[in-house]
């Protein structure tokens, strides 16, 4: 692309309602603050000056992607899976009467995974404040949540991997 391309081609996106609007991240081989700044004026989401670390600018995909999230809906106040049931805005999971014990950790999981039941979110987006800790580190709070809510851990029912993507939490209907 030539110089003033990705500047165009932000300038140029058509107008969308907030919803629909698509989320731009321009990465740029120009260091100079005015380019930046121009970028980040015409609409772009996020720059990001070449060279840049891998895990750099895949946490800024992931805080992006964040943002864009849909709030949860404020109706549904607890998600059923299995035979739990969790509320969201207390973070209670209760097996039938008993309530089952989370750490932090997995009760701010559980909470990102109900908010979308049945959509897959990214392991970034499940690391929460602490994204400098990685996605296998999700990976490892995963297994954890998992040895507490499904009977099979290894072959799990509720909180499914979606290979390559992050997980998604299936509920009952």
């Amino acid at each position: 692309m030539n110089e003033d391309a990705g500047i165009s081609a932000v300038a140029s996106r058509p107008e969308c309602p907030s919803d629909d609007a698509p989320h731009l991240l321009v990465v740029d081989d120009d260091r100079q603050a005015d380019s930046r700044i121009e970028g980040l004026e015409i609409g772009a989401d996020d720059y990001v000056a070449k060279p840049f670390e891998p895990r750099e600018l895949s946490l800024r995909i992931s805080s992006i992607l964040r943002r864009a999230r849909k709030p949860a809906d404020p109706t549904v106040d607890s998600v059923r899976f299995g035979p739990f049931l969790f509320h969201l805005a207390r973070g209670e999971l209760r097996q039938g009467d008993e309530v089952v014990h989370l750490t932090e950790r997995e009760r701010d999981m559980l909470r990102i995974l109900s908010a979308a039941p049945g959509d897959v979110v990214p392991r970034m987006a499940l690391a929460g404040g602490g994204a400098a800790a990685g996605e296998r580190a999700v990976d490892v709070q995963v297994n954890r949540l998992r040895r507490k809510i499904e009977r099979d851990p290894a072959n799990p029912l509720f909180v499914q991997t979606v290979r390559g993507i992050g997980y998604r939490l299936v509920v009952s209907a």
